[in-house]
């Protein structure tokens, strides 16, 4: 119960962010969603079948899951699409003008209402 108790204590979600705002996280952020969005491109590409497949079962379809998790990972280390570099180069873009405009933050709030 005194595990339980602790756990619930606390909320689970650090508030120190000032380990995002390296560029090695940042950079590996980029390769990630760069997989996940192939990832998605890829799997939504299969679903579109033109033919009914010769030989189909769950063991074939987990085992092209399974390849193209792999598949996916290797083009995003190797021969990115290139969404995750403009994602990494918007995110750089706006942390810089986000700590360059914390301390006129009073100036935004007051031009806008």
């Amino acid at each position: 119960m005194t595990e339980l108790s602790a756990i619930s204590s606390t909320q689970g979600v650090s508030t120190d962010t000032s380990r995002l705002a390296t560029k090695e996280n940042l950079d590996k952020a980029g390769k990630q969603f760069e997989a996940v969005f192939t990832g998605m491109m890829l799997k939504s590409m299969r679903a579109a079948k033109l033919a009914e497949p010769l030989f189909d079962s769950k063991a074939l379809d987990t085992f092209k899951d399974m390849q193209d998790q792999k598949l996916v990972q290797q083009m995003a280390e190797h021969t990115p699409l290139g969404i995750g570099k403009a994602m990494t180069d918007f995110l750089g873009r706006s942390q810089a003008l986000a700590s360059a405009g914390s301390g006129d933050s009073s100036n935004v709030d007051d031009s806008t209402g």
